[in-house]
């Protein structure tokens, strides 16, 4: 079920520049979705329309079943935004400002909540100070904990690890899976490949604010990667035999490796090293590494630049 329905959203800016493209995109209920992109691409636009900071030019788009524009009021209260940039209250404390957050979306007060999350981000102990006096990344954390304190079903996370220390990343990363177990939508955006491989049940790429891909991350990572396979002969070849060079095979320069290009599905390394068997070359060892997420993306939006 369609948690978040967005119908050929655009976005063009005052200076001509169109930032969101005709995207059009469904997100499921309860599910981990990574919209992947370089600088520029329109992520952040397409999150600032979806939640109401950003008028769009043109499209529609649904939130839970309300319309994002007709019933904007149902439709925010559902949506949960931490965003790149850091805007808080500094005057204010972290127990303040969470308080404060389940008023302004009209939540009764849950001193329980707010505790737990204080906690959750190691911010308890400094509750009662002024946000001012806080590092960088403790106010990160108040910002991800005053999106979390209104339960929201949708929670949009734009870039929340850039510039963090490894400790809150990693903390971040838990924060997700847990709410993931509790039915909490997660849209995440992020320059981190790692974060998508390891987090995402689908993966969206956006490229110059038109939207490349959708797909499962594994069935992407399946139908998209690249195998490599590195063969190390016990004595070196002056030159690729002939009758080996219609394969996908490259020779090292010093002759002592062979690499074979295969996709996932191919099933044609044991007649190779038969061949080789019969060629009367040695292997001394195989090894092999698959393309990772980040060079998929790589591809993709390099593909999408030059159409």
């Amino acid at each position: 079920m369609s948690i978040l329905s967005a119908s050929h959203l655009s976005k063009t800016y005052s200076s001509g520049v169109r930032a969101l493209d005709d995207l059009s995109l469904d997100i499921q209920s309860g599910e981990i979705f990574a919209l992947l992109g370089p600088n520029g691409a329109g992520k952040t636009t397409f999150i600032g329309i979806i939640a109401g900071l950003v008028k769009k030019t043109s499209g529609s788009a649904t939130i839970d079943g309300y319309d994002f524009e007709r019933h904007w009021r149902e439709a925010r209260t559902r949506i949960g935004l931490v965003p790149q940039e850091i805007h808080l209250d500094i005057f204010l404390s972290a127990e303040t400002i969470l308080k404060n957050q389940r008023g302004f979306h009209g939540k009764r007060p849950n001193p329980r909540l707010v505790e737990k999350l204080l906690k959750e981000f190691s911010l308890f102990e400094k509750k009662d100070e002024e946000v001012r006096s806080l590092s960088g990344g403790m106010k990160r954390r108040v910002l991800i904990a005053k999106a979390l304190v209104t339960e929201p079903k949708i929670l949009f996370l734009d870039e929340p690890t850039a510039g963090v220390d490894v400790e809150l990343r990693k903390d971040m990363w838990n924060t997700v899976k847990r709410l993931k177990d509790e039915g909490v939508t997660v849209i995440l955006t992020t320059h981190y490949i790692e974060e998508a491989e390891l987090l995402a049940d689908r993966i969206g790429i956006i490229n110059s604010g038109r939207l490349i891909l959708v797909e499962e991350k594994q069935t992407l990572m399946k139908r998209m990667s690249e195998k490599t396979l590195d063969i190390s002969l016990k004595n070196p070849l002056p030159r690729l035999p002939e009758h080996l060079s219609m394969l996908p095979l490259s020779l090292s320069s010093d002759g002592h490796t062979l690499t074979l290009r295969y996709s996932a599905g191919e099933r044609n390394i044991p007649a190779l090293l038969t061949e080789l068997e019969k060629a009367g070359i040695s292997v001394e060892d195989l090894s092999t590494q698959e393309t990772s997420l980040e060079e998929i993306f790589i591809n993709l939006t390099h593909k999408s630049e030059t159409v």
